[in-house]
């Protein structure tokens, strides 16, 4: 069972960045890293990107895991954003900062000249980082519109969008929410949205909010229609059907004009209270978190007895599909209570007669019951079969997929929220019913199921790129997009040389989210564990 952690935000600003952009100040974005140890770095979140300004407040808290005994080296950059790919490398530098999180926590505020590297400060660039421990699990959903707005524009209707800032301790206003922009409109209606409680007025229902409602403008001088105060206790006021208004005030207009009144108003359709869920709610409410296990068998892994094939077994009795196995099972099994994982193999023929390629047969033979004995059990079950196999093809996803999510269909039955299914599949890449594959992704994406795909070897792994999604959204062949992101993968390469608990960090980071966005959507709360019988 993984340690319970404590939850923390940290909301990042910036002063002075550099103008990276030639007649224009720069579109920043503050990405958050922390050490694995060995000079590698993982990505734990970034923030969102803002247009035009050298002293950002972003909006996007960032949330890391605190350990209290652990010293957690982090790095936070800042980058212009000139392009839509989510590859920072094409991007231009404005400085960042080293610091541990223990720092951060111990001081709360922490303010850091930026650095473009050590000793090389970047101009006059500061960075703020506020740390706030995240205890509540209840978030604020709110639906908000707004009537006659003040045209702020010669050749147009404003372009109106709101924030919404939380008094801090030293009675400054604290940004903690920002709406999307709704263009050319008066009388906007924006999204409906939710907040973590925490984050949005400090859990206090009390506390003074300040809304700002503004018009935007592409180059960063946002102006401002109007504001009003409030606070949490007076929002949930809004009932169905009777909205709470709000006269927007513009302090400059209201000083001039003795009649004036509002420069429109904002009207709170709804406000809820809900509650959100963590991974460790689930788990610890007894959510039984099943893997299953496919292996890829294919020719073109190459003839394992030979020292090029990725199926070649080292003196010390390790390869990397091995190594890939052992990280990413050895965190799972913590999880699962029988530690009975079913392993498959796919692409190969089998003894004795040889004949077609199967694409989802039992590691250890028995198709009754695929089931091996822990992480260990499964290799044991690959170094038995592996020289009775003939590595063959083609390499076809689709059917286990479909099997895992059979299964996972027929436990979403049950209407709880008590098992959720993993399938690890370690492949050299090479995918040959991509189309299948992908429509088998869409409908596993309403199951209890997610798919992590591990590469192994040198091959040009876009095709599992593709299906990963992280750069839109994975659509069927009918064009279907996924219920929800339900793919991650990671080639081993880029972890060859990292700590051996790298790879399952990276290739898990995502499977507490994709859980919980599951049991949300189907409105499942946690299991309650059974309460002690009394004696």
């Amino acid at each position: 069972m993984a340690d319970c952690v404590s939850k923390v935000e940290l909301s990042i600003s910036c002063a002075n960045l550099l103008d990276k952009d030639v007649g224009s100040k720069s579109d920043p974005l503050c990405v958050l890293l922390q050490s694995t140890g060995g000079g590698k770095w993982l990505e734990l979140g970034r923030t969102e990107r803002l247009n035009n300004t050298s002293s950002p407040s972003f909006s996007k808290r960032l949330k890391v895991d605190y350990h209290f005994e652990t010293v957690q080296d982090l790095k936070l950059g800042v980058y212009d954003i000139d392009n839509s790919s989510s590859d920072l490398g094409d991007d231009d530098y404005l400085g960042g900062v080293e610091i541990t999180l223990g720092q951060i926590v111990s001081s709360k505020t922490v303010t850091r000249p930026l650095q473009l590297k050590k000793g090389k400060p970047a101009g006059k660039g500061t960075i703020t980082i506020t740390a706030e421990e995240m205890k509540d699990n209840r978030a604020i959903t709110l639906e908000l519109e707004a009537k006659n707005l003040d045209k702020k524009d010669t050749f147009g209707k404003s372009d109106p969008f709101l924030e919404f800032f939380k008094q801090g301790p030293d009675g400054k206003w604290q940004l903690v929410h920002r709406t999307e922009v709704v263009k050319n409109n008066l009388n906007p209606c924006w999204k409906k949205f939710t907040v973590p409680l925490q984050t949005f007025c400090s859990s206090d229902l009390d506390k003074p909010l300040k809304v700002d409602c503004s018009d935007y403008d592409s180059d960063g001088t946002h102006d401002l229609i109007g504001s009003f105060t409030t606070k949490v206790s007076e929002l949930q006021k809004a009932a169905h059907g009777s909205p709470v208004t709000f006269d927007c005030i513009h302090p400059e207009k209201q000083k001039k004009k003795k009649s004036y009144k509002n420069s429109g108003v904002v009207l709170v359709k709804s406000c809820k209270l809900v509650t959100q869920y963590t991974f460790l709610d689930y788990v610890m409410g007894g959510c039984q978190i099943n893997l299953t296990v496919a292996i890829d068998f294919t020719g073109s892994n190459g003839d394992p007895r030979s020292p090029n094939s990725l199926h070649y077994m080292s003196p010390d009795g390790l390869n990397q599909y091995l190594s890939a196995l052992w990280s990413v099972g050895q965190v799972i099994q913590d999880y699962d209570s029988d530690k009975l994982f079913p392993a498959f193999g796919f692409g190969a023929k089998l003894p004795p007669e040889y004949k077609e390629a199967h694409h989802e047969f039992a590691l250890n033979f028995n198709p009754t019951s695929p089931y091996c004995q822990g992480i260990q059990g499964i290799v044991e079950a690959y170094r038995m079969v592996l020289p009775q196999l003939r590595l063959s093809g083609p390499t076809n996803f689709s059917p286990i997929i479909n099997h895992v999510a059979s299964i996972a269909a027929s436990a979403a039955q049950v209407n709880t929220a008590s098992q959720y299914f993993i399938l690890l599949i370690l492949t050299d890449g090479e995918i040959t019913d991509f189309d299948q594959t992908r429509d088998a992704i869409v409908r596993a994406s309403r199951l209890p199921l997610s798919v992590i795909i591990v590469g192994v070897g040198p091959a040009d792994f876009k095709a599992m790129e593709l299906l990963d999604g992280d750069d839109g959204k994975l659509r069927s062949t009918v064009g279907e997009a996924v219920a929800r992101d339900i793919v991650q993968f990671v080639p081993f390469r880029k972890f060859k040389d990292a700590p051996k608990t790298a790879l399952a960090q990276s290739v898990l980071a995502e499977v507490p989210n994709q859980l919980v966005s599951y049991f949300k959507m189907r409105g499942f709360d946690p299991p309650k564990s059974q309460a002690a019988p009394k004696s």
